[in-house]
């Protein structure tokens, strides 16, 4: 199954790609000196504003997106009508993106300093389930205006990825989608513990 080391590959290599260090570094800041040092989209925001950021948004968005559809490519691109993956490419799709979240969290371009992988993982759901990803945003949406908080709206809308997701895939495709999850809470309880330590 050649797929599948070829999917891990790929979705590492363009995980590690800092698009937060590189663009910040651009304005004379590294972000992993700075606000919470965490070199993702939300710190860059704080740092130098909302128009240096969308980079890092659509950036570490498109990292993994790119994966899923490395992983999806690569392994005959199985989906359903609605564009859900299945069949033979369900393993190295998911494969794919975890290994492009690791990436993204463990840059090897970035000295194995990277961000907590939320936005790779949402690249990803975008090609692994497209009506869930869709429903998310819609749910963003409505839910950030309505609470004035684009920060909450972003984490109800991340958290009920699984639960939208259930409408439209397997019970199987929804746990390996919480074990996704289970890669952004290690990157913030690591997080944690590095404050304590400080």
């Amino acid at each position: 199954m050649v797929e599948v080391p070829v999917a891990i590959i790929v979705g590492y290599l363009l995980g590690s790609v800092p698009v937060a260090v590189l663009v910040a570094r651009a304005h004379g800041v590294d972000p992993r000196d700075v606000g919470d040092r965490n070199p993702g989209y939300w710190n860059v925001k704080e740092q130098l504003g909302l128009r240096a950021a969308v980079p890092v948004f659509a950036g570490d968005t498109l990292k993994g997106a790119l994966a899923a559809l490395a992983g999806l490519l690569v392994s005959g691109a199985h989906t359903t009508a609605l564009g859900v993956v299945a069949g033979p490419s369900v393993v190295p799709v998911y494969l794919a993106v975890a290994a492009a979240m690791a990436g993204h969290a463990w840059p090897v371009f970035a000295g194995f300093r990277g961000g907590r992988s939320i936005l790779t993982f949402a690249g990803g759901i975008a090609v692994i389930c497209p009506p869930a990803f869709l429903l998310a945003v819609a749910a963003l949406a409505v839910t950030a205006p309505a609470l004035r908080s684009f920060a909450a709206g972003v984490r109800l809308a991340v958290f009920g990825v699984p639960l939208l997701q259930l409408l439209f895939a397997p019970a199987e495709l929804v746990a390996a989608t919480g074990g996704l999850m289970c890669l952004i809470g290690l990157r913030f309880g690591q997080a944690a513990l590095a404050g304590r330590r400080r």
